[in-house]
């Protein structure tokens, strides 16, 4: 297709606008994931202990102390060119009342109106954009029965001598507030 000159624009002139809209697609996917993700962080501290701060955005792998990673908790971080794709993120979630957090790793897709969040090796779920509080809540209820769930399997499996699975389990680290 000529330009305003009349000149045929290159081939890497072409690669050049694909790779523009490409950026502008891969920089939309990750605030809209990172503002679902800060969200979330924040609805899910005040639903678990609205009097202190209990849950931390976290890299989604390695090591981690309690506090909020900004962009480094997000598994494109560092990547040079924004990739498109679907954006992982560590949620650190107070555990005991003390210093001792775990791990939530939550991988996020968006689709037109809907962002996709799978939960560690659970389950999938859905919430509509923009967020509502009501989807929100059910989110929360989820992730909360998922930790509650987790521990009571884990001592039940002691209690009834099958606890040697090999499984490689969650991510519960001590840190120093």
């Amino acid at each position: 297709m000529p330009t305003p000159d009349n000149k045929t624009p290159s081939r890497l002139d072409n690669i050049a606008a694909a790779a523009k809209i490409y950026g502008a697609r891969s920089f939309d996917n990750y605030a809209q994931i990172r503002s679902v993700a800060e969200a979330i962080r924040d609805g899910l501290c005040a639903w678990l202990d609205d009097g202190k701060q209990c849950v931390y955005l976290v890299p989604p792998q390695g090591p981690f102390t309690a506090q909020n990673y900004r962009s480094a908790a997000y598994s494109v971080s560092g990547k040079g060119f924004l990739p498109l794709e679907p954006i992982s993120f560590g949620l650190a979630v107070n555990i005991s009342g003390d210093g001792d957090y775990m791990r939530l790793v939550l991988t996020c897709r968006k689709e037109g109106d809907k962002m996709f969040i799978h939960l560690d090796e659970g389950r999938e779920t859905d919430l509509n954009l923009p967020l509502q509080d009501n989807e929100l809540a059910n989110f929360f209820e989820g992730i909360t029965t998922h930790l509650l769930h987790w521990f009571e399997g884990r001592v039940d499996q002691y209690d009834n001598g099958s606890y040697g699975n090999n499984d490689i389990g969650f991510d519960i680290q001590r840190v120093d507030e």
